[in-house]
């Protein structure tokens, strides 16, 4: 069952896919938002090409545990991603992943102008991974 996970932003959408098996996440791209409609159409290519059955997106829940602003726009994309694929949409807790991702990149030596471009599909991977990591410990039983 391949998973798509979205790291859903107000200027770019990162954008990861989980392997066959369920097991490791890639990066894919980074969608850089002009509207809905083509927003929704980029994500419903890679829909479309990966054969995706489920769709996870990172939720922006504040260190403190608390839903902020970003969860409610979070929350409206969700619906509209419901309802535009009839396909599982869940969120996972996304805390800290582009601060990951920017640590990563950084201690690549990427230019902060390539970090920019990439940031966001990694933060998705590491948003998958952690789903993915999730549901294998879940399903072993650990």
């Amino acid at each position: 069952m391949r998973i798509l996970c979205i790291d859903y932003g107000d200027r770019r959408i990162g954008v990861a896919v989980c392997d066959e098996l369920g097991l490791t996440a890639q990066g894919l791209a980074t969608i850089v938002r002009k509207d809905m409609k083509s927003d929704l159409d980029a994500i419903g290519a890679y829909i479309d090409e990966y054969h995706i059955e489920e769709i996870v997106v990172g939720y922006p829940v504040m260190l403190d545990g608390t839903e902020g602003v970003q969860c409610e726009k979070v929350n409206r994309f969700v619906r509209t991603l419901q309802s535009r694929f009839s396909l599982s949409v869940s969120t996972w807790d996304e805390s800290l992943s582009t601060k990951e991702a920017e640590r990563i990149l950084i201690e690549a030596n990427m230019s902060r102008k390539k970090r920019k471009q990439v940031v966001d599909k990694l933060a998705a991977v590491i948003i998958l991974q952690g789903y993915l990591d999730y549901r294998g410990s879940v399903k072993n039983g650990e």
